[in-house]
Parts: C-alpha cells; sequence; structure tokens
C-alpha cells in the first residue's frame, strides 16, 4: 500500500500558506486492507472508493500510478503529492507554475471529464488572486460552456464552490471568469447576458452589470453572506425593460424572486438565500437611507433586524454606492428597539402593530 498526500496542502505547503483540509489518494490497496490499516474511516455519501478518517479524505486510486493520477487533476498547481517519505511527485510544469504563480490547466480532457472543474477553477482565480490564469485555462472552460457540459453537475457542488468563491480574497473574479469562457448557463442564467447590460446610467456608473456586480463583490471580501448578496443585489437589472436601459426601473422589485430563485437552484444554505433575496429587494432603500421619510426608516430596520442583516445590508450600500449610513442606522435601531407596546395596548391585533410603529416613529423622530 502507497499512500500519497495530494493537492491543496502540498500546493500551500510549497507556497509557504497554512493548510487545514488534507486530501490522500491510496495505491495498491484494496477497501477491505485500507479499513485495516484505517480501522473506524467512514466512506463518504455514495462514492465508495472515498473515505474520512480523523478529518483527512483518503481516495482508493482508479489510476494506475501517482504520477497518472496527478495528469488526471484540474490544474498544474493542484498537481502534487508527497509520499510517507515526504518525497514530492508532481506534474512536470507544477512546480514552475508554483514559483510563477500560473493557473493553468492539465488538460482539456480533465474538465470535459468532470465539468465541475471549470467552478473549481473560478474559485481558485477568487481565492488566488495574485495568480495569473494562463491562457489554457479559459480555453478549457470555454470548451466546456459551449458543449453545455455544465448541466449534468449536481446542484450541491456548483453551490459550495461558489460559496468557497465567496470567502476568497477577490471573489468578483469567479464571476469575471465564468462570463467570460460562456460558463453562467444553466446555473447562473440570470446573468448569461449581463456583459452585454449597462449598469445604469451615467455619472453612477459606466461598466457592463456583470463588471458592477463584480466590483461590488471585491468590495466585499472578508464577508462571505455579504459577497452573496453583492452578486445579488443587482440581478433585477436583467429582468428590467431594454427600451429603457441604461436606466432599471424597479429594478430592486423584479430583483428579490431572481435572487431566491438563483440561490434555491444552486441548494445554497437559507441564510443565504434570504440575504441574497433582501440584498436585490432593499439595497435601494439602504442606499438612500438619509432620504427616507421615518416611517420608511423604522419599517426597513425592523424588517433587516428579523433577518439579522442590518450590518450586512448597510455594508453592501457603502460597497455599492459608497453610502455609509451604518453609524445613523445602527443608532436609529437602538433607539426603536427600546420602544416597548405599552400593555394597555396589548391584544389588539393588527392595531397593536401599527400603536407600535407609531410609537417608534415619534421617538425616532424626536431623535432627529
Amino acid at each position: 500500500m502507497k499512500i500519497y498526500r495530494v493537492g491543496g496542502s502540498v500546493r500551500d505547503e510549497l507556497l509557504g500558506r497554512d493548510y487545514k483540509d488534507r486530501d490522500y489518494v491510496v495505491f495498491g490497496a484494496s477497501e477491505p486492507e485500507f479499513l485495516q490499516r484505517f480501522p473506524g474511516a467512514k466512506k463518504v455519501g455514495g462514492r465508495a472508493c472515498v473515505h474520512i478518517f480523523k478529518g483527512d479524505e483518503y481516495t482508493l486510486a482508479d489510476a494506475e500510478d501517482i504520477e497518472s493520477d496527478l495528469m488526471q487533476r484540474d490544474l498544474t498547481i493542484n498537481a502534487v503529492a508527497r509520499d510517507e517519505k515526504g518525497r514530492l511527485v508532481a506534474h512536470p510544469l507544477a512546480f514552475s507554475d508554483i514559483r510563477s504563480r500560473t493557473l493553468r490547466a492539465v488538460s482539456t480532457a480533465n474538465f470535459f471529464h468532470d465539468p465541475l472543474r471549470v467552478f473549481r477553477a473560478a474559485r481558485f482565480a477568487a481565492c488566488l488572486p495574485d495568480f495569473r490564469i494562463h491562457d489554457s485555462l479559459p480555453e478549457a472552460m470555454q470548451q466546456v460552456g459551449e458543449k453545455r457540459m455544465l448541466d449534468s453537475i449536481a446542484a450541491e457542488r456548483v453551490g459550495n464552490e461558489t460559496l468557497r468563491a465567496c470567502a476568497g480574497d477577490r471573489p468578483g473574479n469567479f464571476l469575471r471568469l465564468i462570463s467570460g469562457t460562456a460558463c453562467l448557463e444553466p446555473w447562473f442564467r440570470e446573468l448569461a447576458d449581463a456583459a452585454q447590460i449597462p449598469a445604469g446610467p451615467a455619472p453612477f456608473h459606466d461598466e457592463s452589470l456583470i463588471d458592477h456586480l463584480a466590483r461590488v463583490m471585491d468590495r466585499m471580501a472578508g464577508l462571505p453572506l455579504g459577497v452573496w448578496m453583492a452578486l445579488c443585489h443587482d440581478l433585477g437589472k436583467t429582468g428590467t425593460d431594454p427600451a429603457m436601459w441604461p436606466r432599471h426601473y424597479h429594478h430592486d422589485r423584479i430583483g428579490r424572486e431572481t435572487a431566491m430563485d438563483l440561490g434555491w437552484r444552486l441548494k445554497l444554505p437559507r441564510r443565504f438565500v434570504v440575504a441574497g433575496a433582501a440584498a436585490a429587494r432593499w439595497h435601494m432603500a439602504v442606499g438612500n437611507y438619509d432620504r427616507l421619510r421615518v416611517s420608511t426608516k423604522v419599517s426597513l430596520l425592523v424588517q433587516l433586524h428579523r433577518l439579522s442583516l442590518v450590518d450586512e445590508m448597510f455594508a453592501l450600500a457603502m460597497a455599492d454606492k459608497k453610502s455609509d449610513f451604518r453609524s445613523r442606522a445602527r443608532a436609529d435601531l437602538e433607539i426603536l428597539l427600546s420602544v416597548k407596546l405599552p400593555r394597555k395596548y396589548f391584544g389588539l391585533g393588527a392595531r397593536s402593530g401599527e400603536i407600535l410603529h407609531q410609537l417608534r416613529c415619534e421617538a425616532m423622530a424626536g431623535r432627529g
């Protein structure tokens, strides 16, 4: 039995970066032989060849040897391995690409074999923004997209790569790369034409919708939920009347359902689906917070507080419009939450809510 640690942990070790996840490939062992050496290892899902042992993933190889296994991987920088004695084995271009910080496809055929690698590659562009993209990578991705091979991927796998990209240092690269390689359909089909849709009228915008979304995503880097909200916030612009472009009337009303559909399609956690829909519906109101009537401010803050999205929404407004109302909104929220409904108004149904709303409006108006 030969065991090699492979992929990201070896790559990050060579880059001098910390790593947590460790993946291993096992050669020369049947499943019973592997389990005899690693009692307690558990199979992962329905994949009989993959087991988890003490938090690490072990794959029983279907390749003949480690060299063949490495030639089947997605990117050259991931085609690296270290054996149990610490010796390195690598794709012929792996070390040079790691040194030069280059994202290069091992082969187009490998992307055909597992089309998810399109989204993995885009995720690496988001998480390794100091790496340049070799021409071979978008070429391989585009061929997969043009052959409509992305349809067959399980939704959970696409959603997982999307979430990991949202945690990257430059998450907008994820959207840029899949957009530039015809890989938005079917999973991100709402954005299929977004490179041709103006983000909005001058002087507020001078870019396409896809470029705007990617830029706002970058500004939200470090807040994965906020990055997803940035991706979703202007989705309504994909459904406005082209005759009215570059203006997008009522795109915030259109966008809520569009964002919900996208989140559920990718089988994202409910927290992300709800946050994306809220970003699409309320980003315009939050971005114009200083112009809202007191009553509207109260309703908006109560809604966002119930969703636990006050900080995220006002951070999004800062990233989107550079409108910084965060301190004001926090202070206003503190005031309205301090207002309690007098007991004499309990049990009046909808009227109780109306009275509480009015009392909160009066308290907030008195602050101003």
